[in-house]
């Protein structure tokens, strides 16, 4: 016998409980490869070899509580109770499947089962886990959160940050790794030089656990204990797993570069063939009740099997992949009553966040110094004495941690509002908002309810990484909204609206706009809806298209040139008005778009196509673009002024008049 194994106090039911569990996701495994084989699936990620790690930990917590698997977890989504018709129609890439055919094999959720779909960039889970965890801890509901991790995903930036993030809030959450030996061919010895990864969790302050991962009992009764310690005293908790992978990274890439001693050696401790046999020992089961078992799941295999294959193939429909990018939102208008006061820009937004904390009492506002210092720029001042330390919270510098964890709120009940202190650093989250936050409602129809707030722009000598606007990095990612208020009255109503909507919104905000401008705006609750552009100044010989800064640059050159012109001020960007960018051009004729990004892959490369493709012949001269130069924005005052788009847009105004 490979291991020790130590029943405890289980009972005969629950032993054989275990052994069900764990042998059906082997016998689904086996028919898969021949599935494979058959060519009826595109793809395998086999577990074989490391089943006693997904089921002694699901097996350990509650039904209700949340899991979020990687590749090699089958047992998770068979001990949750998913129906095997629907689990192999997700193989398979039919519409009943979790994805309806747009992601594959384990890369879906299921809220009804709590398991949380994984992505292909491991390491972005784990802060995801660290969000509903914190939904858990808020609401005092005494559930944790488990999430998996392989060993080389351990090597990702994202398992440090919500390591840190879990320790420093005292997350209740279970962090599993898997440790297999291998990141698909590369060993443990060219992946890290830490001996285990137990040792990770004093660097940590967090309490670490090792386990012999092949022991279904071990892993069981260990992960058991500890979440229920959890329950009682939330905080997270490291456990090694010790085991191995029989079978290829997936099926096409084999095992040749595993040593065959090595195979041998944990062929020995297979989890399922050394469980089975310990419990023939301990007279739990003989050959008969084995083979009475075995009967059982195949025909439930080939009952799910031959549901999957009765459906029938899927088709294309455009309509329904369109409007399943976003979650559903019917904008209800809500009108300003009462008196008015002046208002920078930077106190519309801070109105507008008191205002939507008051609304939404499951709003969790988290960012860099948010807190007691209100944030660099002071939109949150205030907030933190009136609303809690639990709703406004200060963050370590880990914005993809913290970006992942605005979605396992979204997952658990909560919203959220994520501040980047600049919108620069955006960058360090960027995989979660446009691989994680994007595309999670279109994959398995989980939302999620985030506003990322982004401080950004130049004209303040800020230099190269604090100026930038990157607002069309996230223009081109389906699944994500931005808005770009350019006045205090519109940036308090588009993010009162931005809290509304239960899809991820990218809210700009320029810098230089926060204390430069103000204006007399309702104090009262309103919002104004996405996709609605306005007209700021009115005239007929030309049109400028813009947004932010672009409008008050405008408006100023039109006023100094004594010219008629319309400023369109587009207000948000996706979804954008195209109605009112139309209606604009065919009555001018003239067209410039106007943005403070850089030129090349800026929106109005698009904006611009989209006129010549839909009203061409309404035009009386080529499109004009009119942007920031192709360089990183300099911090020289001088430098700045000619960098940005305003010191081109009289010359370029000028031009177009005369064509």
């Amino acid at each position: 016998m490979a291991f020790a194994y130590d029943k405890k106090d289980s009972s005969k039911e629950e032993l054989i409980h275990l052994y069900k569990a764990i042998l059906k996701p082997r016998m689904i495994e086996e028919k898969m490869l021949v599935q494979l084989r058959q060519g009826k699936i595109s793809k395998w990620f086999s577990g074989i070899g490391q089943e006693a790690v997904s089921v002694g930990a699901v097996e350990a917590i509650e039904q209700d509580e949340y899991i979020l698997p990687m590749h090699r977890n089958l047992g998770v989504f068979t001990s949750r109770g998913i129906p095997l018709n629907r689990l192999f129609s997700q193989f398979q890439g039919k519409l009943n499947g979790f994805t309806k055919g747009r992601d594959r094999s384990f890369h879906f959720g299921s809220k009804e089962h709590h398991i949380v779909g994984m992505i292909s960039h491991l390491g972005s889970q784990l802060g995801v886990a660290d969000g509903i965890a914190l939904a858990e801890k808020l609401k005092s509901s005494k559930k944790l959160c488990l999430a998996f991790s392989g060993d080389g995903g351990a090597s990702q930036g994202d398992f440090h940050e919500a390591l840190n993030v879990a320790a420093v809030w005292d997350l209740p959450v279970i962090f599993v790794i898997e440790n297999n030996g291998y990141g698909l061919s590369t060993p443990s010895n060219q992946q890290f030089r830490c001996a285990q990864f137990i040792d990770k969790g004093i660097g940590y302050g967090m309490e670490a656990h090792q386990v012999e991962g092949n022991d279904l009992l071990a892993v069981y009764h260990k992960v058991k204990e500890l979440a229920k310690s959890v329950r009682e005293n939330p905080r997270p908790i490291l456990v090694e797993c010790l085991t191995f992978r029989m079978r290829g990274h997936e099926e096409a890439s084999g095992t040749k570069y595993v040593p065959q001693e090595l195979m041998d050696e944990w062929g020995a401790k297979d989890p399922v063939e050394n469980y089975e046999k310990q419990l023939v020992k301990w007279k739990v089961l003989d050959q008969k009740a084995i083979d009475a078992l075995r009967s059982e799941i195949k025909d439930e295999i080939e009952e799910g099997l031959k549901k999957a294959y009765d459906e029938p193939e899927l088709k294309a429909d455009a309509e329904r992949e369109l409007r399943d990018v976003y979650a559903d939102f019917t904008f209800e208008e809500k009108k300003a009553d009462g008196p008015k006061k002046e208002m920078r820009l930077i106190d519309a937004v801070h109105n507008g966040l008191d205002l939507a904390m008051d609304k939404h009492r499951s709003l969790v506002l988290m960012g860099q110094d948010i807190a007691d210092y209100g944030g660099v720029f002071k939109a949150t001042e205030g907030l933190l004495a009136k609303y809690g330390e639990n709703r406004v919270r200060n963050t370590p510098l880990c914005e993809a941690a913290i970006l992942g964890s605005a979605l396992g709120l979204s997952i658990n009940g909560y919203k959220s509002m994520v501040e980047m202190q600049f919108a620069d650093f955006v960058s360090e989250g960027f995989n979660q908002i446009v691989n994680n936050l994007a595309k999670v409602h279109y994959r398995w129809g989980q939302n999620a309810d985030v506003v990322v707030r982004m401080p950004t722009g130049a004209g303040v000598a800020a230099g190269p990484f604090h100026s930038q606007s990157n607002e069309a990095w996230f223009t081109h990612v389906p699944g994500l909204k931005v808005a770009y208020p350019s006045n205090p009255y519109d940036a308090k109503g588009l993010l009162l609206t931005a809290f509304e909507d239960p899809n991820p919104v990218m809210f700009f905000e320029h810098k230089a706009l926060y204390r430069s401008l103000s204006a007399e705006i309702p104090e009262s609750y309103y919002n104004i809806p996405f996709g609605k552009a306005v007209s700021a100044l009115e005239g007929n010989d030309l049109v400028i298209i813009t947004y932010g800064m672009g409008v008050h640059w405008a408006k100023s050159t039109v006023e100094e040139l004594k010219i008629s012109a319309e400023v369109i001020d587009l207000r948000t960007l996706v979804p954008l008005d195209w109605d009112a960018i139309l209606e604009a051009v065919k009555k001018c004729g003239r067209v410039i778009v106007l943005h403070e990004d850089t030129m090349f892959g800026g929106l109005g490369g698009e904006i611009a196509s989209g006129i010549a493709e839909k009203v061409f012949e309404y035009l009386d001269a080529p499109i004009k673009r009119v942007a920031s130069m192709d360089t990183a924005v300099p911090f020289n005052p001088t430098l700045e002024k000619d960098f940005l788009a305003s010191s081109d847009l009289k010359e370029a105004i000028e031009e177009l008049l005369a064509y």
